[in-house]
């Protein structure tokens, strides 16, 4: 991990929360500490600012040892497969800040141990860890492996693709009901597309869709 400068670490502070950035006052859970680790993981990497408030208020931390910990733990025994963060201790105003480091993952997906004690895969969505829908889950786990993907250009394909012409999105109900095709089938196809580049899928809070890339 490059070492950050303390302008550099106050200037992240200020634009705030993101796709790549959280913030924690303290750790307090390692299902909810892993759960974020792991949609930085599954997504382009991402830092944790331990220390810092939701706010961006800077409290610093007490013990660095027992974050640390606390973190070590999480990325060992709450996620499967293990992550290996890194760490940098920041200076700020006589308080320290712990910098965790989660570098973009070749072994996706990740997982997270809930609460409920099952597994469960994150991906980042602007400042949220947003549960991994099925077809993402099938993209994160193919996308590393495949080294091409064979398109069966077919009517279906072609369907969707002249949709997303004249259309903005698509959801996987709307391509269900378009081709009268069951949920597994298509889910298939948009699978297929995503990987090969020639769809672009977007998560949000609300709802999964498609677009053209």
């Amino acid at each position: 991990m490059n070492k950050l400068k303390i302008s550099q670490v106050k200037m992240m502070i200020l634009e705030g929360e993101g796709v790549n950035l959280d913030f924690k006052k303290t750790i307090t859970s390692c299902h909810k500490i892993a759960k974020t680790m792991v949609s930085f993981a599954n997504n382009k990497g991402g830092k944790l600012f331990i220390g810092v408030a939701d706010d961006g208020k800077i409290s610093g931390v007490k013990s660095e040892d027992e974050e640390r910990y606390m973190i070590d733990k999480a990325a060992t025994f709450f996620s499967k497969p293990l992550l290996e963060p890194t760490f940098e201790e920041i200076y700020i105003d006589d308080k320290i800040i712990v910098v965790v480091d989660i570098v973009e993952s070749d072994q996706k997906p990740h997982f997270a141990l809930g609460e409920d004690e099952k597994w469960w895969a994150y991906i980042r969505v602007k400042d949220k860890s947003v549960l991994a829908s099925k077809i993402v889950l099938d993209v994160l786990k193919r996308e590393h492996k495949d080294i091409g993907v064979l398109i069966e250009y077919g009517s279906k394909e072609k369907a969707l693709l002249e949709y997303l012409e004249k259309n903005d999105r698509i959801t996987l109900m709307q391509y269900c009901d378009m081709l009268n095709l069951s949920k597994r089938r298509a889910s298939k196809i948009l699978v297929k597309l995503v990987l090969a580049g020639m769809i672009r899928v977007h998560t949000t809070e609300k709802e999964e869709f498609y677009t053209s890339a």
